[in-house]
């Protein structure tokens, strides 16, 4: 355990030259099974995980299998296989023909069915995980199976992009209050309250970076043209370093964004008398995504096995909870339980948060 987990509720016991055995052995029956075990790899990895993180000094239990995963995954692909048809083969063939308005308007709707079902991978993804973790005996989870979530994600996105994108921090607070808002832990009700107005001054940064780019630009090579006649080597050198600039700190202040966005939604979150904080820094994300990129280069890719180590013990670090725990009062879930999971999150390659 890590000194600066001293006095905090949730805590990581894990080591990683304890991870190691079980990382490589993974690694290698994905090789030999063609990637087939990755599913069995992933509910073994988070069994350790799980089983090294303490609430309140009692670890939590993953109970989740690999089978559930598979059969998750199998699930999905024929559930993403039919928009994916339609817009690869069917709305080609259409086009081909001249049928154009036809063809943009399936192409529309198959899209729309894609991005309703990437809302509903958000919020099954989590519901599953909250199902599968057990503490004191007790598990989460969720008698609402997503589709009014997933609906209300679609129009909430779409709404999000409306000005240029300007409303999605309260695209993304919204429903991050949504999702949460609809699942339990024992017979506790989640809720949350995160306010977009926070955040929204670190997202103009993102937001209006481009633009000064873009306006930096055209005055160098506005200014090399007045007094030159034609923009100069040294000038377009200069808008090229300057475009490779914008775009590194617009990585950086995404990162800045995103660092402030998990402290408002983790810190709106309560479970009856419990709070809950983030206190990772945009410091603490930079270096944890440098760490990651140096370890996959250093190790000539091999080190990614631990990645999911890295990303689990970062988070629960700097997970914080307040409040009090009322043992007496808290009751087995009577939710139901997903037979299968999360293909969806999988395919879209998204995270539970």
């Amino acid at each position: 355990m890590d000194d600066d987990q001293a006095g905090s509720a949730f805590r990581f016991n894990g080591n990683w030259r304890e991870f190691a055995p079980i990382a490589f052995t993974n690694l290698l029956l994905i090789i030999v099974t063609l990637g087939i075990y990755r599913f069995w790899a992933k509910a073994r990895e988070r069994r350790y995980l799980w089983s090294r993180t303490d609430f309140i000094g009692d670890p939590l239990e993953w109970t989740g299998t690999g089978k559930e995963l598979f059969i998750g995954f199998l699930l999905v692909m024929l559930l993403l296989g039919v928009p994916l048809f339609v817009i690869q083969f069917v709305v080609q063939g259409m086009a081909a023909r001249g049928h154009l308005l036809a063809a943009f308007g399936l192409m529309l709707v198959a899209y729309v069915a894609i991005l309703y079902l990437y809302g509903l991978a958000r919020y099954r993804s989590l519901r599953y995980r909250l199902s599968r973790t057990s503490w004191h005996g007790i598990r989460g989870g969720s008698n609402d199976a997503g589709w009014g979530y997933a609906l209300t994600s679609l129009w909430k996105a779409a709404i999000g992009g409306l000005i240029f994108g300007f409303l999605i921090p309260w695209s993304m607070t919204s429903l991050w209050n949504d999702r949460w808002g609809r699942l339990s832990f024992g017979n506790q009700d989640f809720a949350a309250h995160a306010h977009w107005k926070p955040i929204i001054g670190r997202f103009l940064l993102f937001y209006l970076l481009p633009v000064v780019g873009c306006v930096g630009g055209i005055a160098v090579v506005a200014g090399s043209v007045a007094g030159a006649g034609a923009p100069g080597p040294s000038a377009l050198g200069g808008v090229i370093i300057g475009a490779m600039a914008v775009y590194l700190a617009m990585g950086v202040i995404a990162i800045v964004y995103y660092a402030a966005f998990l402290r408002e939604a983790i810190g709106a979150l309560t479970l009856n008398r419990i709070g809950f904080e983030f206190t990772a820094r945009t410091i603490d994300w930079i270096k944890l995504l440098f760490g990651n990129i140096g370890l996959v280069i250093v190790t000539l890719g091999i080190g990614a096995i631990f990645l999911g180590y890295r990303n689990w013990s970062f988070f629960i670090r700097h997970l914080e909870a307040i409040g009090e725990v009322e043992l007496a009062a808290l009751t087995q879930s009577t939710t139901s339980q997903p037979s299968q999971g999360e293909g969806l999150l999988d395919a879209f390659d998204v995270g539970a948060f």
